[in-house]
This record gives structure tokens, C-alpha cells and sequence, in this order.
């Protein structure tokens, strides 16, 4: 069953997973649209402070609610929005507010009190990437239910909005830290010769290879590989469900071939009648019940880059995330001299200031900096007899 939340406090990762519990939305695609609106239905309908659902009123709130976490959103925001509603919902249900019917002051009154939960269960002020995250989310709402004619006004609108810097705060892997990532999961796999290792290997070499989003992994089906003008390529679904596709080198290609090919081995057939989730659980060892084939989860993911990073003796393995494959991607790149065009078509950015602010701006910071021309002509000046 899923929960609304009942705090104030906000998710604001996988390591606050526990602290979300069964109130957080499960791993659904668009791939399945009436599982997916039943599941949301079910989801929505817990959502406190609003009014019970009319199955007369096809505009109802509740109603129209599923409908905004259905349509043009991934499963990570959709899982975001969901935990960003549930957040402001729950306080407009303690403190007795209709939040059909709130302004700003009760939005500036919620957000000054947003905490998050720190692995240790300790509660600390949301960050101000977190807060700006939020109230986006809970405004989609509200312009959602106003297009609608649902509500009036969308209280979060005149909002203040913390403000953030341009410079991404995640980290990227310099190119001899994400070549020993790489060689660590092919050597694994090599060693392990298992399916799951071979599949984990796989999933790194794409996202480091590529630069696309968890969500394209992870909702990836076995019919997306394909062939265009002679290239093997991937097609996906990028931010706001829009589908797109990229280039898979030798390097991309390798593991995720042995991953197949040993898949359909097991399963009896040839690696190019597989079908389902191009990246999928294994059966497990000991269960039979559990006999594999689901998608893999971001939260899968998540674990796999950090435990294998730690194992691979990458520093700051702890704050590895999907994204650092990314930002690593964008990095690399841009210091390598690809136009940031170019780059920035690749991570399919719709601004090109994304690309160059923070995928580029901190390498600048370093590389550039005037600091390494004033230690040239302080060292010069130094150097000068007295």
C-alpha cells in the first residue's frame, strides 16, 4: 500500500529510501497504460487534504490529479512530483488548510519548515536545490489543475525561489577514474562469467558511453537496439518522455552482447528473439519464485555504481550516482574539445547554458583560472636578483 507522507521531511535520494517506506510510488513506465493509471488512481486516492473522489465529476480533483502524473513524465519525476505533493498535502492536512484555497503565505509558511532525513535519521534543513525541486513540483500542480478550471490560483507561483548556483555540485570522474570503473566491470564480469555480472558491466559501459539519463536504462526494452545507417543504435526515452536515440561504439556494445547472448542461452533461445526489459533482473540463486526478467530499478542501479566504484578504489566512491556517469560524459568531452553543440545535442539538453555551466564551467574554474597566470608572474618576479 502506498502511504501519503505524514512529516515534513522529504526524500532527497535512494539512501532515503527507507525513510519513504511504501510511500513512495512503484518503478512504473508508460509502457503499460492501464496498470500504470490504476496504480496512480490507487496512489492519489491516499493523498490527504483533498476532497473524496465523485466518479460523476470527471474533472474532480483526484481525478484530474492522476491524469498530471500520467502524462508527459518519467518515472523518476513522476516519483518526485508524487513525494512533493504528498509533502505539501500532508502539511495543508495538519494545519487545517484547503489546499484548493491556499496562498502564498501558507506556501512561504510549508517551505520554511522543509527538512530532509540524513542517513543517520537525523533531520536537517532541506537544501536549497531540494526546496527550488520542490516547490517546482507542487507548482506543476497547480498550473495542471488550473488549465483545468480546477482551482483559481496557483499559490506557489510568486514564490521565492532559492537560488542556485550554475556550477553542477555532482561530482564527475576524471577520463583515468572512469577507465578504471570500466576496466573493474569488465574484469568482474570476465572473472564471475554470470549473467548479472555481465548485465551490471553493461549497464555501466552504457551510461558512461552514452551520457543518457538512469531512466533510459532502466525503461530500456530489448526491441530499442537497433540498426540506422549502419549503427548499431539505442532508442529511448529522454526527459519529458520524448523519444530519442544514440550511437552504441564497440566498447558500448561488448558487454552488453555477452549479457544477452547469455541470457538467451539460459533461457533457450537466440540472443535476437529476446524480449522484455533490455536490462533485467536475474533469477535468483536459491529462490525459484523469484525467477527474474523485471526491469532493473534505479535503485539497483544507485547500489551497483557505489559498491563497485568502492571496489574499484574510486575516489568518493560514496557520493557516485547515476549522474556522475553523465556529468563524467559531458565532461570529458568538452576538455577534449567537441564543440559544446555537439555535446549538448548528445545529452539532449534544451538550453545550451545546461551544457556550458555545468558541465564546463568548473573545468574552466580550474583550468583557466587567472590564478595560474599570477603564480607565473609572482614565480618570475621571485626569481629576480635583489
Amino acid at each position: 500500500m502506498i502511504m501519503p507522507l505524514m512529516t515534513e521531511h522529504l526524500p532527497v535520494g535512494p539512501r532515503q529510501e527507507a525513510a519513504l517506506g511504501s510511500r513512495r510510488l512503484p518503478e512504473l513506465s508508460a509502457a503499460d497504460p492501464a496498470a500504470l493509471r490504476s496504480t496512480l488512481a490507487a496512489a492519489v486516492e491516499l493523498l490527504p487534504a483533498l476532497p473524496p473522489v465523485d466518479p460523476l465529476d470527471r474533472y474532480g480533483v483526484r481525478q484530474v490529479t492522476v491524469l498530471w502524473l500520467e502524462t508527459d513524465k518519467t518515472t523518476h519525476t513522476r516519483r518526485a512530483y508524487y513525494a512533493d505533493l504528498a509533502a505539501w498535502l500532508s502539511w495543508c492536512d495538519r494545519t487545517g488548510l484547503d489546499p484548493l484555497r491556499a496562498r502564498r503565505a501558507d506556501v512561504d509558511a510549508w517551505k520554511n519548515g522543509l527538512t530532509v532525513t540524513d542517513k543517520d535519521g537525523a533531520a536537517r534543513p532541506a537544501s536549497p536545490s531540494t526546496v527550488a525541486r520542490t516547490l517546482a513540483g507542487v507548482s506543476s500542480w497547480y498550473r495542471y489543475l488550473q488549465s483545468n478550471d480546477v482551482t483559481e490560483r496557483n499559490p506557489v507561483a510568486a514564490v521565492s525561489r532559492p537560488k542556485l548556483g550554475t556550477a553542477s555540485p555532482l561530482p564527475a570522474l576524471d577520463a583515468s577514474g572512469a577507465a578504471s570503473l570500466l576496466n573493474h566491470m569488465e574484469q568482474r564480469a570476465k572473472t564471475n562469467g554470470s549473467e548479472a555480472s555481465w548485465r551490471d558491466a553493461a549497464v555501466v559501459a552504457l551510461l558512461f558511453y552514452t551520457g543518457v539519463r538512469v531512466s533510459a536504462v532502466t525503461t530500456a526494452r530489448v526491441s530499442d537496439i537497433d540498426n540506422d545507417a549502419g549503427h548499431t543504435i539505442l532508442r529511448y526515452s529522454g526527459k519529458g518522455g520524448q523519444r530519442d536515440l544514440v550511437p552504441l561504439t564497440p566498447a558500448a556494445l561488448y558487454p552488453l552482447r555477452r549479457y544477452l547472448e547469455l541470457r538467451a542461452a539460459r533461457l533457450g533461445v537466440r540472443a535476437d528473439e529476446l524480449t522484455g526489459p533490455l536490462l533485467a533482473t536475474a533469477p535468483h540463486p536459491y529462490d525459484k519464485t523469484k525467477a527474474g526478467g523485471k526491469p532493473l530499478s534505479q535503485r539497483h542501479v544507485w547500489h551497483l555504481l557505489r559498491t563497485q566504484a568502492k571496489a574499484a578504489g574510486i575516489a568518493g566512491a560514496a557520493a557516485i550516482s547515476p549522474h556522475t556517469a553523465r556529468r563524467t560524459t559531458g565532461t570529458l568531452l568538452l576538455a577534449n574539445d567537441v564543440p559544446v553543440q555537439k555535446v549538448q545535442d548528445l545529452l539532449g539538453h534544451a538550453d545550451i547554458r545546461t551544457t556550458r555551466d555545468h558541465y564546463d564551467a568548473h573545468r574552466h574554474k580550474l583550468e583557466t583560472s587567472p590564478v595560474h597566470a599570477l603564480a607565473q608572474l609572482l614565480a618570475d618576479a621571485r626569481r629576480e636578483p635583489k
